[in-house]
């Protein structure tokens, strides 16, 4: 492959396709070299490592969901079909790399990778944020710091449902993603009970 047609695209495809082949572990940058025929710091010129490479991906997952959520003009849906439905587009349009972003996290988390565990509590926060501005979401206050609490444990928990998911379309993973809601919203009404008689106490 020519130099000038090597892009961050073309190398995000062939790394993906020989992680595809083998693991995303095992895949080497030299080997991902060879097969674009160019040297590895024209690879090094795009991504600084496989880390970036993965980012890349989780980067056009959060594109794709905010160009689905332009498309969401119902006003009558609310918020949380909203926001199931920019999450569930985020989580679909990774399907294809299903079993790879399983490793890809596997990999951050494994003991002694502190640096892409920090990459990873931001990239998660980063993601929820998105979620939470195309949803419309615009709580402020303890409000919006509860709201992104109850957002991230149910993206994260249904992430991990997510995984071993076979039903068409993932439907499995939208109820579960709408159960976790719906639980962390009733604990959100208990406690803000409970603690309203002391506030008034005050």
């Amino acid at each position: 492959m020519a130099e000038s047609t090597i892009t961050p695209q073309s190398i995000l495809n062939k790394a993906l396709a020989l992680a595809q082949k083998s693991s995303w572990e095992s895949f080497s940058l030299l080997t991902l070299a060879d097969s674009l025929n160019c040297d590895l710091s024209i690879i090094r010129s795009h991504f600084r490592s496989k880390d970036d490479m993965a980012e890349a991906l989780f980067d056009q997952a959060d594109a794709a969901m905010l160009h689905f959520a332009t498309q969401q003009t119902n006003d009558k849906l609310t918020s949380d079909e909203r926001l199931i439905n920019c999450i569930m587009a985020w989580l679909n349009f990774l399907s294809p790399y299903k079993s790879l972003v399983k490793e890809i996290l596997a990999y951050k988390f494994e003991l002694g990778h502190l640096h892409l565990q920090a990459h990873g509590i931001t990239r998660v926060s980063r993601t929820v944020q998105w979620f939470l501005h195309a949803a419309k979401r615009d709580y402020s206050g303890l409000k919006r710091v509860g709201d992104e609490l109850s957002v991230t444990s149910a993206y994260l928990l249904s992430l991990g449902f997510y995984f071993v998911d076979k039903s068409e379309q993932h439907n499995k993973t939208r109820a579960f993603l709408q159960r976790m809601l719906n639980r962390n919203r009733q604990v959100y009404h208990l406690l803000k009970a409970i603690s309203r008689p002391v506030r008034q106490h005050k």
